[in-house]
């Protein structure tokens, strides 16, 4: 008979009729709805945003841009992430069970690992891109193509693919899910390789990304503090057009910077507290998941602040898209 710890919670299986089968704690009805609604909501709206952001520059020959294709190539790995990834930890999180087979296990950290490296990649690449673009307009056609910019993905999505093998498939990755009982899926990584992911999955891009929004930033000042020097005779004018771009800029370079640390820095605090990557841990979940929001936070920040994106938007929500030649209609003045 199953043991009632004190707060009425039930102790269960997660296989009821397997030998050696792990255990999970059985909540309430009410708990479990309210868990698998919040979760589902978060998945469904990255899978949702994205989509629309793919929709949209996939379909609009306007938008067939460099920075719009790293813009795509986010939204494309944030949209793995929200299909395959953020679910499966969110089952895990709420059921503390494996319930998708030992092939799914070895292949559902590749997936994670994959999406993940290449969404950070796709941020570094936008990053650089907005700085070319603001610090030489004048160049910024010759220097950043369509050409270049599709290699340029194509080469780091090959990258991301190989790094996710080589630390995943590293001797130190048990591909079992039952390694200490049935129903659990353990991804354990070495130290050593948990310093080197830290570096290049936080340290390595966080620097570029942070460096290159400061230096965006001092641009768009210094930018600011010409208009105030040419428009004499429009002194207050001037004052507001600066005073406005500063706060834009500023706020970009916040937001940018805030979502990325949040998401970040507390999954590996937990890492390096538990001194190696252990998935049964459940903090290690938790922040995991917490890490996976920054693919739906993603379209939000890169795209949703975009015009065209809202004008888009309306064509697609409406079925306009449809329509004969709709992928040559002005989303831009």
């Amino acid at each position: 008979m199953d043991d009632i710890p004190a707060n009425n919670q039930r102790i269960q299986d997660c296989f009821p009729f397997r030998n050696f089968s792990c255990r999970k704690t059985v909540q309430s009805e009410v708990e479990y709805i309210m868990m698998y609604i919040f979760f589902a909501s978060f998945s469904v709206l990255t899978v949702f945003l994205n989509l629309l952001v793919i929709i949209s520059i996939s379909h609009f020959k306007q938008l067939h841009t460099p920075t719009n294709f790293l813009i795509l190539s986010l939204a494309v790995s944030d949209l793995i992430a929200g299909i395959f990834v953020m679910p499966l930890e969110a089952v895990q999180l709420i059921e503390n069970c494996w319930y998708f087979g030992d092939v799914f296990c070895s292949i559902y950290p590749l997936i994670g690992y994959f999406v993940i490296s290449a969404s950070l990649g796709n941020m570094v690449f936008i990053s650089i891109d907005r700085y070319i673009a603001v610090s030489n307009p004048l160049r910024y056609t010759s220097l950043v193509t369509i050409d270049k910019t599709l290699i340029c993905i194509f080469i780091w999505w090959s990258c991301s693919l190989m790094y996710s093998v080589c630390i995943l498939f590293n001797h130190s990755f048990y591909p079992e899910t039952h390694v200490t009982c049935y129903g659990e899926c353990v991804l354990i990584i070495s130290f050593t390789w948990v310093v080197i992911d830290l570096f290049v999955s936080l340290i390595a891009p966080c620097s570029v990304v942070c460096s290159l929004y400061v230096r965006i930033f001092c641009i768009a000042r210094r930018q600011a503090n010409v208009i105030k020097s040419v428009k004499v005779n429009l002194k207050s004018e001037g004052e507001v057009v600066a005073s406005k771009s500063e706060r834009k800029a500023a706020k970009t370079l916040g937001v940018v910077v805030a979502v990325y640390m949040l998401s970040w820095v507390p999954y590996y605090i937990t890492v390096l507290v538990e001194g190696g990557m252990n998935s049964a841990s459940f903090l290690t979940k938790f922040f995991a998941w917490v890490l996976n929001m920054n693919s739906c936070v993603n379209p939000i920040m890169y795209a949703l602040f975009y015009p065209w994106f809202r004008i888009s938007v309306k064509h697609i929500l409406t079925l306009k898209i449809f329509e004969p030649s709709s992928s040559y209609l002005t989303l831009l003045q």
